[in-house]
Formats: structure tokens, C-alpha cells, sequence
């Protein structure tokens, strides 16, 4: 196969100034022209996890390490992550300041801000998310600047959200649910497709416009819950539109060829949410591959029983729902709530799994890739301590093997450090004060 050079391909695009994916066609040169893209994910539980009582005797399945150092040791609930035990580090102690000062169900609502949701700024409630953080600086390698999902579509409401991410605003940024619908839009999708999306977008605003316009009262009118509903709608139509503006650089560029079997889409929900999870995962997988997009948030459940995904501990033969096991006290409801947890560390090795599989140009999807994993609570409504996994990147400076503890640090540290680690030097992000200094990550 003749091989052509990169910079060629880019001087033949009338101008265009793009970023294009790696093509086989240009072959090795590649690799020396062109750093490996750097990626993110986020993958969030929502009641915390099992953490369960000394009396109860089940110190085994304790979600995390009992030591510190490079010393440590998988218990039950994450023994399916211990493959990858020299790819991932466990954060101890770890939380958002502003968590205990607000109503424990906004956990979700903050993990990935930290902003203060007891005392919001007038006309503002949230900030945003890490993911749209670093959606902002790669959006311009890729197709989409991100991709949003959860276990359920939309946003959900406040303090019950169904959504992890929030844009520049603080807009909570609706989320997808429905892997065939995901993958025939990323990856089915032409360019007679996208004129006639941007032609409804474009009637759909125009309509919204000549009711505000019109309607002076109209928004004076609005209760609070209408607002928000309001906002909400907004803000999906202005994500929609950038979508699609975002898409129309690469139109006439072909997707990298993949193989797309392994996606299974005939899940039963109602029966067995394992396949549903491993669907979306490796969805996720295949979008990093092709360099759709480089920042990726999922909510895999959501708080205080909200959703289908509370009776996944159900259809898995649990003795009760995911947020009745995270109030557990005694003994069978903790270790229940512990191999929910494993169930979920399945998961989360299936999809690193998947990235390791994929080949980069300098190592795998996995090498190039930070996966965070965790919960905005510890037990039952406990912002502290907030359980937290982050794997990949060893490309990106990050040196893994480790459980680190430090009482009290502050999250965002961590998200300040993930963000120097794929080259966004700013200084502070919510409320942090400096990146993680542990010899974790090889940035400064």
C-alpha cells in the first residue's frame, strides 16, 4: 500500500486548518510527526461504595485497600482490577470542601466541579465539569468535543441529576443512554444526515427566538421548575449545534476502519444489566480509537434510587436495591453492597481491558488514556473520604501502583494534575490549590 506524508494530506485541504487522525495510509511517518492523542474518562457510581463497619467482620470486602504505599492489596470488591494492578493508583481521603456544607444528594451533582452548591453566586448553581474543561482545549482534534452518557438520557433535576457534566456556564449538559443511537450518530452518520439535523436545529431555534422575542413576559412568567426546564432546553439545542458545527470540519474525511462486532446491542435491561455496560464501554473504546473525541464522561448509576439502575443489584440476585444497600448497617446488606461494587469492578476491567487492546501509535488506547473512576460519596451521604480510581496514562507522565492516602486532600488537586498531564497549563480548577505532589504524576 503506497503511503502518503501527513503534511501533504493537510496542504491538499484547500487551506484547512485541521488536525487530522492517524490514517494507515500515512504509515509510520506518523509516529514521528505526531504525538499520541491524549484522552479522558470519567465513569461515576452514584451512594458510594462499601465501606463496611470493623464489628461486622467483612474487612474483606472493603472497597478500599487496607494499605497504603505500593504494598497494597486487592480486596474482594476490586479483585477484577488487579490485573491492571501497575496501571491504576486508589486515592484515599479525598474530597470536595464545599461536599459537607451541602445537601448530600448533590454529590453527583459536584464530583467533577467541586463547586459550592451551598452557596451558588447569584443566577448560577453549578461550574464546570472537568470533562468540559478538557473538552474546550482538544476539541479542536476531533469530531465531537465530547460524548455525555448516562444510565438514563437527559439531565435529570438538581440534586437528582442524571448527568455528570456541566458546561463553561454550569449548565448541566444532557446526557445519551441508547448505545445503537450513540453509535449510529458517531459512526453511521453522513453528510446529507448532518444538513438535515442542522436544518431542524435551525428551525427549532428560530422558533424559540420569536417566542422569547415576542413574549416579553413570557420568562418573568415561568416558575422555577419551568426556568430550569427552559434553561435546560437551551442549553441541549446550543450543545446540538455544536455538534454539529464541530462535525462539519471533517466532513468528506473518512472514519479510521474498525471492526464494530464486538458490540452487542440485543441487552435486556430487565434482566441483565451486564451487557449494557459493556456495550457503552466498549463503545466508548471504539470512539477513542477512531479519535472521535477525547473526553468522555458516563454515569453508570444515579443517586437516592433514582432510575432504572437501582434495581441492578435486583436483577443480579441482591437482596435489595443499590440505594436501600448503600444505608446498610448489617452485615448481609454491606457485603450485598460490597459485590455490587465487584460487580461494577468487573465493568470497569472490562472497558480497561478494551482500551489495552486497542493499538496507539507509542502502546495502547490505555497508555494514552486517564480513566477516573469513583463516587462523590463514601458511606451513606459522606462527602469525605470519596472513593477514587484513576488508571491509563502512563504515556501522559503518570506513574501507577499505588494507594495514596492523604487525609483531607482536596479532589480538585487531582483534577488539576490530570489536566497538566494532558498539557492544559492553567493554575487552578474549582477550588484547588496546587497538583497532587506524590510522585504520581510526572508533571508540575
Amino acid at each position: 500500500m503506497k503511503k502518503i506524508n501527513r503534511r501533504t494530506t493537510l496542504k491538499g485541504l484547500a487551506g484547512i486548518s485541521l488536525a487530522l487522525p492517524y490514517l494507515e495510509v500515512m504509515g509510520d511517518e506518523k509516529a514521528e510527526t505526531q504525538a499520541a492523542p491524549k484522552r479522558f474518562c470519567a465513569i461515576y457510581t452514584a451512594n458510594g461504595m462499601s465501606l463496611p463497619k470493623e464489628q461486622n467482620k467483612i474487612a474483606d470486602w472493603h472497597w478500599f485497600p487496607h494499605q497504603t504505599g505500593s504494598k497494597f492489596e486487592f480486596n474482594n470488591s476490586t479483585r477484577p482490577l488487579e490485573k491492571f494492578r501497575d496501571e491504576l493508583t486508589f486515592f484515599s481521603g479525598f474530597h470536595h470542601t464545599s461536599g459537607p456544607k451541602s445537601d448530600p444528594h448533590t454529590c453527583s451533582d459536584m464530583w467533577l466541579t467541586g463547586a459550592p452548591l451551598h452557596n451558588p453566586k447569584p443566577g448560577t448553581y453549578n461550574t464546570v465539569s472537568l470533562d468540559q474543561m478538557i473538552a474546550r482545549h482538544t476539541k479542536q482534534h476531533c469530531r465531537q468535543p465530547s460524548l455525555v452518557m448516562s444510565i438514563d438520557a437527559g439531565v435529570g433535576f438538581t440534586s437528582r441529576t442524571g448527568t455528570i457534566s456541566y458546561n463553561l456556564q454550569g449548565k448541566p449538559i444532557p446526557a445519551e443512554n441508547n448505545p445503537l443511537h450513540i453509535f449510529n450518530r458517531l459512526f453511521m452518520g453522513n453528510a446529507d444526515t448532518a444538513k438535515k439535523q442542522k436544518a431542524l436545529l435551525d428551525r427549532k431555534m428560530k422558533l424559540v427566538d420569536a417566542v422569547l422575542e415576542n413574549s416579553k413576559e413570557f420568562n418573568r412568567e415561568l416558575g422555577k421548575t419551568d426556568k430550569q426546564t427552559l434553561s435546560q432546553y437551551l442549553t441541549s439545542l446550543n450543545e446540538l449545534e455544536n455538534r454539529i458545527k464541530s462535525n462539519e470540519r471533517w466532513t468528506g474525511i473518512p472514519l479510521k476502519k474498525q471492526d464494530y462486532t464486538k458490540l452487542d446491542f440485543e441487552y435486556d435491561l430487565e434482566v441483565d444489566p451486564l451487557q449494557y455496560y459493556k456495550t457503552m464501554l466498549d463503545l466508548i473504546a471504539l470512539t477513542f480509537d477512531a479519535d472521535l473525541t477525547r473526553s468522555v464522561a458516563f454515569m453508570l448509576n444515579r443517586e437516592d434510587g433514582m432510575g432504572i439502575s437501582d434495581t441492578f443489584p435486583l436483577k443480579l440476585g441482591l437482596a435489595r436495591s443499590h440505594h436501600q444497600l448503600s444505608h446498610a448497617g448489617d452485615p448481609i446488606g454491606q457485603k450485598d453492597f460490597a459485590k455490587y461494587d465487584l460487580f461494577l469492578s468487573e465493568c470497569v476491567g472490562h472497558f480497561l481491558e478494551s482500551l489495552t487492546s486497542y493499538k496507539d501509535n507509542n502502546g495502547s488506547l490505555l497508555d494514552n488514556t486517564m480513566v477516573l473512576f469513583g463516587s462523590g460519596a463514601s458511606t451513606t451521604h459522606n462527602s469525605r473520604n470519596l472513593p477514587t480510581l484513576l488508571a491509563g496514562g502512563k504515556n501522559m507522565g503518570v506513574k501507577h501502583g499505588t494507594h495514596y492516602h492523604k487525609d483531607g486532600e482536596r479532589l480538585s488537586n487531582l483534577y488539576l494534575s490530570i489536566m497538566k498531564s494532558m498539557d492544559i497549563n492553567i493554575n487552578q480548577f474549582g477550588e484547588s490549590t496546587k497538583p497532587i505532589q506524590a510522585g504520581i504524576f510526572d508533571v508540575t
